[in-house]
């Protein structure tokens, strides 16, 4: 091996574990007792996984006695249904829009191809108070159809997917067509199959960048049953902030499946991105 390339291989290990230290630091400090969670050991000497029990409301806090005062199982369910319903909605509003921009001609597409991609460049905190606006106008300040409804559409999924389309062959299109096929059936039977990559991969971006959501629910929840995980998260730090311990363990049930929902669906991911990014 080159001394060069040796080189290379300890630099990029050595900056693989300076980024891992604070997640392994992370899972020590959420199985450590309160009495070694200011030691800076990453591994403890009496582990306590109770923590996670205890976060659950499944016992007491030893520290306290007590049972937190918070609902967390309820957070991570409001999460998870959150992120879902917005997946299956914004791939759904996407896929259409990508399809009617990607396959169909009609008088000035392209031009409102471009404002529909102008609207990516607008911050989303600017949007954020006319939208809290018509959400109180509607009445669904603090419930799940205003937590879902403002972010079921999404002009960058409508573009991954148009670009996607765009590789598709116009030829099966007209092959559908010979057959008797309308738009609808052509978009169910035949595009939609062949940008299956394309949408497993939205789906994992909306999903993911959904689960850890924070100013719209911030902005939007009321009460205590409606917190999302993030929401959840910092309220617990700001009643529980002394216990480092615990907000570790919850933080890693934040955290861990995501991480494991992403080494399992990468290829996938990967794979969209890379065939969406080539147009046919």
């Amino acid at each position: 091996m080159e001394l060069r390339t040796l080189l290379k291989h300890i630099g990029l290990i050595c900056i693989a574990i300076a980024m891992t230290l604070p997640f392994l630091w992370m899972l020590g400090s959420s199985i450590k007792p309160h009495s070694e969670i200011e030691e800076l050991s990453l591994v403890p000497r009496n582990p306590q996984p109770e923590n996670y029990g205890i976060v659950l409301r499944q016992s007491p806090d030893p520290y306290t006695g007590k049972y937190l005062d918070l609902n967390f199982p309820k957070w991570y369910f409001n999460s998870v249904f959150i992120a879902t319903w917005v997946t299956v909605l914004q791939v759904l509003t996407s896929s259409m829009a990508a399809y009617a921009f990607a396959r169909l001609q009609w008088p000035g597409r392209d031009k409102v191809f471009l404002l529909y991609l102008g609207t990516m460049m607008i911050p989303g905190i600017v949007t954020m108070l006319p939208n809290y606006q018509i959400m109180v106008q509607l009445g669904l300040v603090n419930t799940y159809q205003g937590l879902i409804i403002p972010t079921a559409f999404s002009a960058f999924g409508t573009f991954m997917l148009r670009q996607f389309m765009l590789g598709i062959p116009r030829s099966f299109d007209e092959a559908a067509e010979i057959d008797g096929a309308n738009h609808l059936q052509t978009f169910l039977e035949v595009i939609l199959p062949m940008a299956k990559p394309g949408i497993i991969a939205l789906s994992i971006l909306t999903f993911l960048g959904n689960f850890q959501s924070f100013f719209w629910p911030l902005v939007m929840v009321k009460d205590d049953a409606m917190r999302t995980l993030p929401i959840g998260l910092l309220s617990f730090q700001g009643q529980y902030g002394q216990q480092t311990e615990l907000i570790m363990a919850a933080t890693v049930m934040n955290v861990v499946p995501l991480i494991f929902l992403f080494i399992a669906m990468q290829k996938q991911l990967i794979s969209g991105i890379q065939l969406g990014g080539v147009k046919g």
